[in-house]
């Protein structure tokens, strides 16, 4: 898949550098169950908790270490964070997402709906998963 660079973004939107291929985790889902996730894949950052598809946190592996009841809800230690609109300008979107350690942020309609991710590659040139 073509990335959109950084540079090539001038003009753009959050909705035209979206990364639609994440997955959003249901915010029933326990600290074991977001702590099998990250383990499943080494390229993971940031897991996003929804329900009914609407944003409800953010989590790291960082919010998951410790002594955390591995039954718990993840929700319970999910932060909300930043998130960014669709027609905000893809510049906000890139600073916002270098604000974070994940270099990502979700894109979050006006209904509170998980649309997509901004992600950064990490090379910090381009666009995660634009086309």
């Amino acid at each position: 898949m073509a990335r959109t660079t950084i540079d090539d973004a001038a003009g753009l939107a959050a909705a035209d550098v979206i990364h639609k291929r994440f997955t959003a985790l249901p915010d029933s889902a326990t600290i074991g169950d977001v702590r099998k996730w990250f383990a499943a894949s080494s390229h993971r950052r940031v897991a996003f908790l929804a329900e009914d598809g609407h944003y409800v946190g953010s989590l790291t592996p960082a919010d998951l270490a410790g002594d955390l009841d591995a039954g718990s809800r993840a929700s319970e230690v999910a932060r909300r964070g930043a998130t960014i609109a669709p027609d905000a300008p893809a510049s906000a979107a890139h600073e916002l997402a270098l604000s974070s350690d994940t270099r990502r942020v979700p894109v979050v309609d006006r209904h509170g709906r998980l649309v997509g991710v901004v992600g950064v590659t990490d090379d910090l040139a381009a666009f995660c998963g634009s086309a």
